[in-house]
């Protein structure tokens, strides 16, 4: 019982495609991979050069270069809601502003071999101010830290609300004051919290270090309720911020910071020390002794099997045998809903579970010798993932969901087969799960089906949408042809003799397509924050390293049950898999 069955999954990429597929699918991916590379760039860029000098000439580091020098050496960047207010314009009384990235960096990555969160405020951005936007990126990334008991790195150098939006930030329920929350559900938590203070802190940017175990502060910083500026007789009594609350004030005076450091350089190797202190990953451990490997099949050729038409399938497994350890993988209940691939491999040397969509035809229960269309959810396979997930989760296991869903099955014997009532099933487990879940949205993910596949709305701990994924309730013809109906026949062509009439319907049908299909763009989704991350596929294993290698990390918090007393493997022998 304690052997975890792991098997060769795969086949080398030249038996699967030939010469044509592979050329023709990877310029289809290049071109979204170059699109998304200078995406990147440009929210990286903050407002440009000019403000990049800036802040150097004030002898401080640029959010970005304070990230890579707080950093381990070498460790990975991933960051979180790079796009969110994507192409968002803000009208200021004739002026167009825009704020890359809601204007605050938050990433994971490495400090002292623990993967971290860190926050900085993107100073070349409008002193690092917060827009509509900000406090919610900055929440969910403190929301990440908490689910995962991850440490909290707060580079702060914010000069509050960026006024003239303020009524879009301000007030709501998830408005900038939430963030203070988020500050005391960590400490609460005992999640280590550490700031580091930069610039300009007012107001907001002034409480966001406060609650923090550990707060550091330049001597150029200063964190205040209102500054000099808003202060009656300031000029008369010749008073400035930096007196009002600056490190003399905080650190000798007040106790709201711990230490003064002279620069950022400093302030930074100060609190690589503080992580260093904290406690260590309990990832090794959990790995038993089996050391990382690599997937025997590239994982760079995941950008390879995706074809170009969205309508055309791919094979999961073959995207399962190129993210998991050395291409070994646990499948189970492999002739039990066979739309559904579930099982276990490890990721970086860490078990993790993985539940997908299988595309293309699979074989018919209800009508041996037939098929049906994948990418659909059937009884069998909802029953079958729901088993997978409470089992994943009685083990402690992390799962990993592979959406590709164009929803449930519908007709009259679907319901006559209690489809709604699975379906409830499953989103009970999912929506009462406590093990980490991480879903990535391949290609489609429509209707409920992107619900019951732990889409976003149901907290999955992090959400990435790959280059070519679409979020819809329907595709942009299915639903053209949904609102127009009326004025189609049986075979949902156009029914008028009238050319005119046809025309018009005809242009209105493209319109409404064409409408929805901009809305399932991936910089859509993350630019109103309706999914965590754009990355490509080839891009996945290296993400699947840090998410696994995080829900592994802190220790106690949750079960983690050893392979000897797993449920999965209850499973198995009920199931014949055994």
């Amino acid at each position: 019982m304690a052997i975890v069955p792991l098997h060769p999954f795969g086949s080398p990429q030249e038996r699967l495609l030939d010469r044509a597929e592979v050329k023709s699918n990877s310029v289809f991916m290049a071109g979204l991979a170059e699109t998304l590379a200078a995406n990147r760039a440009k929210v990286k860029a903050g407002w440009g050069e000019k403000y990049v000098e800036r802040v150097h000439a004030k002898g401080k580091l640029t959010a970005w270069e304070r990230v890579e020098a707080l950093k381990d050496e070498g460790a990975p960047v991933y960051p979180l809601g790079t796009f969110v207010n994507w192409e968002r314009d803000f009208d200021q009384g004739g002026r167009t502003l825009q704020a890359p990235g809601a204007g605050v960096v938050t990433v994971f990555t490495k400090v002292e071999d623990r993967w971290v969160i860190v926050i900085a405020n993107d100073n070349t951005v409008a002193s690092g101010s917060w827009w509509p936007q900000t406090p919610e990126k900055i929440e969910r990334a403190q929301e990440i830290a908490l689910r995962l008991r991850l440490p909290v790195v707060y580079l702060v150098d914010c000069s509050g609300l960026f006024l003239p939006e303020q009524a879009k930030s301000f007030p709501g329920q998830t408005g900038a004051g939430h963030i203070f929350m988020k500050n005391s559900q960590l400490s609460a938590a005992g999640v280590p919290q550490i700031a580091g203070v930069f610039g300009d802190c007012i107001a907001g940017g002034g409480y966001m270090p406060i609650i923090s175990d550990r707060v550091y502060m330049t001597e150029q910083a200063y964190m205040v309720i209102a500054g000099a500026a808003l202060i009656k007789g300031a000029k008369s009594q010749h008073l400035t911020s930096l007196g009002i609350g600056g490190p003399e004030v905080h650190v000798s005076k007040s106790g709201c910071a711990d230490e003064r450091v002279p620069d950022d350089q400093a302030c930074l190797r100060a609190i690589r020390e503080e992580i260093a202190r904290t406690a260590a990953s309990g990832a090794d451990f959990r790995r038993g002794g089996v050391a990382p490997a690599p997937p025997r099949y590239e994982a760079s050729e995941l950008d390879n099997l995706f074809p170009p038409d969205h309508r055309t399938f791919y094979d999961s497994r073959e995207v399962l045998a190129r993210l998991v350890d050395r291409s070994l993988f646990w499948e189970l209940m492999p002739d039990v809903g066979q739309e559904m691939v579930v099982g276990v491999g490890r990721v970086n040397g860490l078990y993790c579970g993985f539940i997908a969509n299988v595309q293309g035809p699979v074989p018919d229960p209800e009508h041996p010798g037939k098929v049906r269309p994948g990418g659909i959810l059937y009884r069998d396979g909802i029953a079958k993932i729901s088993q997978f997930s409470r089992a994943c989760n009685s083990d402690g296991i992390p799962i990993v969901w592979l959406q590709d869903i164009s929803g449930f099955d519908i007709g009259t014997d679907a319901e006559a087969r209690g489809l709604l009532g699975y379906g409830s099933n499953l989103i009970y487990t999912n929506s009462s799960n406590e093990t980490p879940m991480f879903t990535v949205l391949m290609r489609k993910a429509s209707g409920a089906g992107y619900y019951a596949m732990a889409g976003l709305p149901y907290e999955p701990v992090v959400q990435l949408s790959t280059t070519i994924a679409r979020q819809s309730v329907m595709e942009g013809r299915t639903l053209a042809i949904a609102a127009y109906n009326t004025k189609l026949d049986d075979d949902f062509n156009i029914a008028t003799e009238d050319e005119a009439e046809r025309e018009a319907i005809a242009k209105g049908m493209a319109a409404v397509e064409q409408r929805i299909e901009g809305d399932m763009d991936p910089y859509k989704a993350a630019s109103q924050r309706d999914t965590d991350e754009i990355v490509s596929p080839a891009e996945l294993r290296g993400w699947l390293e840090c998410l696994v290698e995080s829900a592994y990390q802190a220790q106690g918090y949750r079960r983690v049950k050893n392979p000897r007393i797993w449920s999965l493997h209850d499973l198995a022998a009920i199931s014949g898999d055994a």
